[in-house]
């Protein structure tokens, strides 16, 4: 998880980028994690700039190709939060773009679930969920907001995930309060990934499956943080082996409804 400090300067962007997949190689990394808008900026922050997107691309094009091509060099992947730019007068969308080891672009998450701003004068609203696997682990993506919206996170277990990446600009602490339901609740992982400008008051994370954080980033300035997704960690037995398997069997009802009786003190719920 890279918590760097994101501006409205791509090339500045790309930079600190570049310079967090280097610290975290260095560290055996082999994904890459960053926040919403990492490398072109983000709408949110600086709405004047993006008013109208009347903004030069071709920057943000460079700077996506060179991050693409150190991916490539240091054989890692990289989850980048940016705009996608689309055809026209359409407005781009929210993205997080997914770079393999090879450096090739193999998917992207469009932000679903856009802030009343955003579908209103900036963003235009994806229609897909993302999911990839590296190393034996399923990724599942998701955007700020939309740690709002519980059927986001109960469709990343339903399809498998086992780590969910979830980027954001936001300075709010709650965010990371219902992550870790989210985690706790679904039995994954869940990586908080914030600009380094927000982390005073809600510093990035790497949330466990049993709702606690494993790790958080400084809180007054950029910062990398790796963590090995172990499921032999006893720490997570209860979570992984336990309450994730048993939940599964809940859900199905079948050992409920072996259960129920036929009985008139059930039936009757008006006597004492």
């Amino acid at each position: 998880m890279a918590q760097t400090e994101v501006t409205t300067d791509p090339r500045a962007n790309g930079m600190a980028i570049r310079a967090a997949m280097r610290h975290a190689a260095d560290q055996g990394a082999r994904l890459v994690h960053l926040g919403e808008g990492a490398l072109s900026g983000y709408a949110g922050a600086a709405k004047p700039h993006y008013a109208g997107w009347r903004i030069d691309w071709a920057p943000v094009t460079e700077q996506l190709h060179r991050t693409m091509a150190l991916a490539a060099e240091l054989g890692v992947w990289v989850v980048a939060g940016g705009n996608h730019r689309l055809s026209g007068d359409h407005w781009p969308h929210n993205s997080l773009w997914v770079i393999d080891e090879c450096g090739e672009l193999v998917d992207r998450y469009d932000k679903r679930f856009l802030s009343h701003a955003e579908i209103n004068g900036f963003y235009t609203p994806g229609d897909h969920a993302c999911t990839f696997e590296v190393d034996g682990f399923r990724f599942g993506c998701l955007v700020c907001i939309e740690v709002n919206f519980p059927e986001l996170w109960t469709q990343q277990r339903v399809l498998g995930v086992d780590c969910v990446l979830f980027s954001t600009f936001s300075e709010d602490p709650v965010f990371e309060v219902i992550a870790r339901g989210h985690a706790a609740v679904n039995g994954f992982w869940v990586s908080i990934a914030v600009p380094a400008q927000c982390a005073p008051t809600t510093p990035s994370a790497v949330l466990g499956p049993h709702g606690h954080a494993l790790k958080h980033a400084r809180s007054d300035g950029p910062d990398v943080i790796c963590i090995d997704l172990d499921r032999t960690d006893p720490v997570l037995d209860i979570a992984l082996n336990k309450a994730q398997p048993w939940r599964d069997v809940a859900r199905a009802g079948h050992i409920y409804a072996d259960r129920r009786v036929s009985d008139p003190r059930s039936t009757d719920r008006t006597s004492p």
